[in-house]
């Protein structure tokens, strides 16, 4: 069991299948098109994304929800100690904070560490 995981979100642009290669977790941010919801590079490819921007069809972003951070954690530490989370900056997005509040909860208590990006 490795002691430290490494979880962040989609917006540093690291793939799904480049996280898999370095033994990370990436968490894909949600886009909203067309009363859909998809998920990048799950559910949405970048090609796809851009071409419906291309296209001006509506699309909105939003923050992870709460169950898809600590559903992410949760598996991560099924097999490591600890984690690192490094989701986007506070600057940016509300979800470093909402990220903070998590780990406070008494289950994530010396396990969960949001780093503000």
């Amino acid at each position: 069991m490795s002691k430290t995981a490494i979880v962040c979100d989609s917006n540093t642009a690291i793939t799904q299948a480049q996280a898999k290669e370095m033994g990370i977790y990436v968490l894909p941010y949600p886009f909203h098109i067309e009363g859909e919801t998809y998920y990048e590079d799950i559910s949405l490819t970048t090609d796809q994304f851009y071409q419906k921007l291309n296209d001006k069809i509506d699309v909105a972003t939003s923050q992870p929800s709460p169950e898809s951070v600590t559903e992410l954690w949760d598996k991560a530490l099924q097999d490591h100690e600890e984690l690192v989370y490094i989701p986007m900056s506070s600057g940016l997005s509300g979800s470093c904070s909402s990220a903070y509040g998590y780990s406070q909860e008494p289950r994530y208590e010396g396990r969960v560490y949001v780093i503000d990006n």
